[in-house]
């Protein structure tokens, strides 16, 4: 196992502040989680079961130095298929996002090819992954209208307010960390 790759720091240089200042997400750089942790192809499937469990995460990207994605390999790859490594279990051809990929797009295709990650890359080389929990955590992002207090939530501010119809004034709401 290799320590985690990617820096987590977003390379996009056109971040979108809402009115109150705050970095409202737009690209996978925005939510991929970084650094992430890897095997190499000759990783014992033994103990790419064990990080998994140690880690709470449900794949690992399959890199060559520096940062090469070959594939993934996964919780299921590592219960239905047989094989001693990464090599001989992982899921080659692995669909992969830029770190400037629209978020809009990424969540087209992780429903649409029925897909659970991807891994992000910069410049060819592994940054990080997003997942469909990067993108189920945005529903949960909640903005609230400058007029009336009114919170509503979704991975964009409203046209309107829902309450008082003021428009335009929204500002992201920054959640508490924990359940």
């Amino acid at each position: 196992m290799s320590e985690p790759q990617g820096t987590g720091v977003s390379q996009d240089a056109s971040e979108h502040p809402d009115s109150a200042g705050t970095r409202i997400p737009t690209t996978a750089a925005d939510i991929m989680s970084a650094p992430v942790f890897t095997v190499s192809r000759d990783t014992p499937v033994e103990e790419i079961a064990a990080l998994l469990g140690r880690h709470r995460i449900s794949a690992l990207p399959v890199v060559e130095d520096p940062g090469h994605v070959l594939g993934l390999v996964s919780e299921y790859d590592v219960l239905a298929k047989p094989g001693r490594t990464a090599a001989e279990v992982m899921s080659p051809g692995v669909i992969s996002v830029s770190v400037d990929t629209p978020i809009s797009d990424i969540r087209a295709l992780l429903v649409d090819q029925r897909l659970r990650r991807f891994p992000v890359l910069d410049t060819g080389r592994l940054a990080g992954i997003v997942s469909r929990r990067d993108i189920v955590a945005l529903l949960t992002t909640e903005w609230v209208c400058g007029t009336c207090g009114e919170p509503a939530r979704g991975m964009e501010a409203p046209e309107t307010c829902p309450t008082c119809g003021g428009s335009g004034s929204f500002r992201l709401q920054e959640q508490p960390p924990g359940p």
